[in-house]
Order: structure tokens, then sequence, then C-alpha cells
């Protein structure tokens, strides 16, 4: 059994940074793949960005690319999401998941998920 569970959100002023957690727990971490999802008010869960169970690779939606940084310690059992120059629009609750098996971008293949937290970012 897999657990997930997401720390780190907040309020922050546009241009302002956060970093997400996520604590990992269960099966081997080094089996799974890592990714951030989010949904905004209104809106259908979205693809942010994902790692592969190395950190040797990974993946960003265009709309955060060169602002967030994904990255795991695998010791720690731990996924962090570096947000930098946030915007309004990046407000949402942000969801930490695991896939077993190699990195993907699609919800449908991720089989845990986190609670979420919230951030909400002020202009």
């Amino acid at each position: 059994q897999v657990q997930l569970v997401e720390s780190g959100g907040g309020l922050v002023q546009a241009g302002g940074s956060l970093r997400l957690s996520c604590a990992y727990s269960g099966r081997t971490f080094l089996s799974y793949a890592m990714g951030w999802f989010r949904q905004a008010p209104g809106k259908e869960r979205e693809f942010v960005a994902a790692i592969s169970w190395s950190g040797g690779s990974s993946d960003y939606a265009d709309s955060v690319k060169g602002r967030f940084t994904i990255s795991r310690d695998n010791a720690k059992n731990t996924v962090y999401l570096q947000m930098n120059s946030l915007k309004p629009e990046d407000t949402a609750v942000y969801y930490c998941a695991a896939r077993f098996g190699r990195l993907t971008m699609s919800q449908a293949d991720f089989s845990a998920w986190g609670q979420g937290t919230q951030v909400t970012v002020s202009s």
C-alpha cells in the first residue's frame, strides 16, 4: 500500500516561490516514477511535472517549464516541486502521485495519489 502526503502549500505573492514536498511510504520508492498534478477551481486536473525512479529524467508541462523543478531524494522517500516566479494562474490544489514503472505524463498511469495541498498566488 502506497501512501503519499503533500506539504508546503500556502499563500504567496506573484513572483514568489514555494517548495512542495511529498512524503512517500509503502513499497520500494525506487520502483516508482513520481508526478505532480494540479487542479484549479472549475478546471480539470492537469499534469505539472514528473520524474523517473532514478531522478535522471523529468518532464514538465509547457506552462511551468523554466519556473518549476521536480526532484527526489530516494534516501528520504520524498519528492519535491520547487516553484519559482509564481503567477496567479498557478493557483490550484497540487497533488503528488506515484506510478509503478517508468516516467509518464498521463494521469491514468498513476495509481496512488495524495490528498493535495493548496497553493494560492495573489496578484
